[in-house]
């Protein structure tokens, strides 16, 4: 599928469903996105904004978040681990960290807790609802929405008992378990949910030198608490409480690509956190309401492995190290702000407004032990945020709303390592954006809108680096977009379109050098820089058409154009990748699929997901190869009964979720610079047994 192809596509698809022919008046849709300072239905949210149901998630409790994630259009993930740990929206985003501290250009928000640093600690059983929203996120997250911001909701407790039992068993030992609980503590005044989720598989590497299956294993248990209480008719209170234990095995690169590994030391990718966050919402009086947030998390995070993917005495040259980085990470967040209500509009009654304040205290206490270091390295990161928010929604006249928001955010931050390197940084940020809604009919409407994000400069930790480049700046980010929401036939016909240009000003790329070692062997030592100037722009596009009662199809399909417009490295000796799309920036991606129900309680899914060519690295010029995978599901009803068989990756297509190139590491070819990559889940198949009550 090229891109022509799909840009093609998905005009005509925007045309035909931005005809009014066939509009009818019609009840909007069920889904509420919560991610603004008011809560929209999903036809109403004039941003750029991905959903992804209940109904889609219920039989993905044991696949990988950034799995579920990676069919939204212009989302990817990388590896380099058990799991993936950063996203990229539209080719922004983290790809990994070692030594030094790292601010995420992606917010990710599970329940009120920040887990932008940890996304290892999200899994998906007992999940409502993902929002995606995609651009600069500047009014309502500030420095961690920078490129987007991934809000994720599990189900909340009920007046009513109820409760959800699941099993799963598959293929490389895959087992898990899974229970929740929902119901009334106290009538009407407090209610509580609770859930419990244990997933463990052998995952896809046999590790020939110590005849096993399982050290790139998958082990993880969350455990999730949710109270309501009703401490007044005009004050809710919400209380939720994370519980994450992942002890996963990393044993992932080979010489030869392959999955069969030789590793005697496989490494560790394991992630504990305890969080919880409080959500009061008291209606002050009929003209308006504060809501108060307050959040803390504590996660222990280890990330290690065998440097050398060998065993002593593979071959004379040979060499042998281990690496391990363990980080103790805590955040505090607090947010308060006053909304208003219909009584509390502003000039004449015609505008909504927010105001204000947040404050977040982070800090990351590193240590590194690695075989060539003569003594452990370590490093203490702190940032303090202080902001100050404020949004108007101002009906210009009965179909026109001008919306306006402004955030201003004071960053402090300090930096401290064991190489007596002590750097401090305060500066003020801002961002916000200014737009147009235009309700052309009750079921279309149209917003175009220009935002600005920022992500704070930081430090790069290694001593081998030029003074040049042991620092990098803030980088700010200028987003239009424009885009509609439609239904027709009654909401059997339902499409999101938008169109976006960016333009990115100090971008934020991460680079490496690679260095030779006394041995033969090579090291990398990674590093943020700035270039000059980036430009990205796209369309996006998602369709549901429900022909009958029956069946149901769908497509989302998202195209990226990236490029570095100016880059200057540090390193003499980095590529020249000036025009060049930024790593994780592949040009195409699609989802589509359908949804048909026959017989008697039988349902029948299939999709095909896919994404084209993308650069790994911005310090070379390896690339993945453009993939398709096709899942395809199978579920039976019968009352509270439910067994849903899967299979994923049916073809069992080979694709890289990773990859090193301009690197050598096999002293069996003189250490010979090669492409170095991580393969991507191979065919799986289970079955998943749930009850409801």
């Amino acid at each position: 599928m090229t891109t022509k192809t799909l840009t093609l596509s998905i005009i005509a698809s925007s045309l035909l469903l931005s005809t009014p022919t066939f509009a009818e008046e019609v009840t909007l849709d069920p889904i509420v996105v919560g991610a603004d300072f008011r809560e929209k239905k999903l036809s109403e949210t004039t941003t750029s904004v991905s959903i992804r149901g209940e109904e889609e998630l219920y039989d993905k409790s044991s696949q990988a978040f950034e799995e579920v994630l990676g069919q939204t259009p212009n989302v990817n993930f990388s590896s380099g681990a058990s799991r993936a740990h950063y996203i990229q929206i539209r080719g922004i985003g983290e790809r990994s960290q070692f030594t030094s501290p790292v601010n995420p250009s992606v917010g990710i928000m599970l329940d009120g807790i920040d887990l932008s640093q940890s996304a290892l600690g999200v899994t998906m059983f007992d999940i409502k609802q993902i929002e995606v929203l995609k651009g600069p996120q500047g009014t309502t997250f500030g420095a961690n929405g920078m490129a987007g911001v991934i809000n994720i909701k599990s189900n909340e407790p009920t007046e009513e008992l109820e409760g959800h039992l699941e099993a799963t068993v598959g293929n490389y030992n895959t087992k898990a378990y899974g229970a929740a609980l929902s119901g009334a503590l106290i009538k009407d005044v407090l209610e509580a949910r609770v859930s419990v989720y244990k997933n463990t598989s052998d995952g896809y590497m046999n590790n020939l030198t110590l005849n096993r299956k399982d050290t790139q294993n998958i082990d993880e248990l969350t455990a999730k608490l949710a109270l309501r209480w009703y401490a007044a008719d005009n004050h809710t209170i919400d209380f939720n409480f994370l519980h994450v234990d992942v002890d996963n095995g990393y044993d992932a690169f080979t010489f030869d690509n392959s999955r069969n590994s030789l590793s005697d030391e496989p490494g560790t990718d394991a992630q504990k956190t305890n969080a919880f966050a409080i959500k009061s919402n008291y209606q002050v009086n009929n003209a308006m309401h504060l809501v108060t947030a307050v959040s803390h998390s504590a996660s222990d995070v280890t990330y290690s492995y065998d440097v050398d993917w060998t065993y002593e005495g593979f071959h004379p040259y040979g060499y042998s190290a281990f690496d391990e980085y363990l980080r103790d990470r805590k955040q505090t967040d607090l947010d308060m702000r006053l909304v208003s209500d219909e009584d509390g509009r502003i000039f004449s009654g015609s505008t909504d407004w927010t105001i204000g304040a947040y404050y977040k205290d982070y800090s990351e206490d590193f240590r590194r032990t690695y075989t060539y270091l003569d003594a452990p390295y370590t490093s203490a990161y702190e940032t303090k945020n202080k902001a100050i928010y404020g949004q108007l929604d101002s009906a210009l006249n009965d179909k026109l709303t001008l919306v306006t928001g402004l955030r201003i955010e004071a960053w402090d931050a300090q930096y401290d390592d064991s190489n007596d390197v002590s750097i401090a940084t305060d500066e003020v940020l801002f961002g916000g954006k200014v737009g147009l809604n235009y309700e052309a009919a009750s079921n279309r409407l149209y917003y175009a809108y220009i935002s600005k994000g920022y992500k704070p400069g930081g430090v790069n930790a290694d001593n081998t680096l030029s003074p040049e480049a042991k620092e990098y700046k803030t980088e700010n980010l200028w987003n239009l977009e424009a885009g509609v929401n439609s239904h027709y036939f009654e909401k059997k016909l339902i499409s999101r379109f938008n169109i976006f240009y960016g333009k990115r000003k100090d971008q934020q790329v991460k680079s490496s050098v690679v260095l030779p070692k006394e041995d033969g062997s090579t090291e990398f030592v990674d590093y943020l820089t700035n270039a000059a100037e980036g430009t990205y722009y796209g369309v996006e596009s998602q369709i549901d058409w429900y022909p009958n009662e029956n069946l149901h199809l769908f497509s989302s399909i998202g195209l990226l154009e990236a490029t570095f417009d100016e880059y200057i490295d540090p390193n003499p000796t980095a590529v020249d990748v000036n025009g060049r799309a930024p790593a994780q920036s592949p040009r195409y991606q699609y989802n589509v699929g359908f949804d048909v129900t026959f017989w008697d309680g039988f349902i029948f899914k299939t999709n095909v997901e896919g994404k084209g060519s993308y650069y790994f690295s911005n310090r070379h010029d390896e690339k993945s190869e453009a993939y398709s995978l096709v899942n395809s599901s199978l579920e039976y009803t019968n009352g509270s009964w439910s067994v849903v068989a899967w299979v994923r990756n049916i073809a069992d297509t080979e694709y890289y979720t990773r990859g090193f190139g301009s690197f050598g590491n096999n002293p069996a070819n003189d250490y010979a610079t090669e492409l170095y990559t991580q393969l991507g889940t191979p065919r799986t198949a289970g079955v998943t047994l749930s009850y409801d009550f």
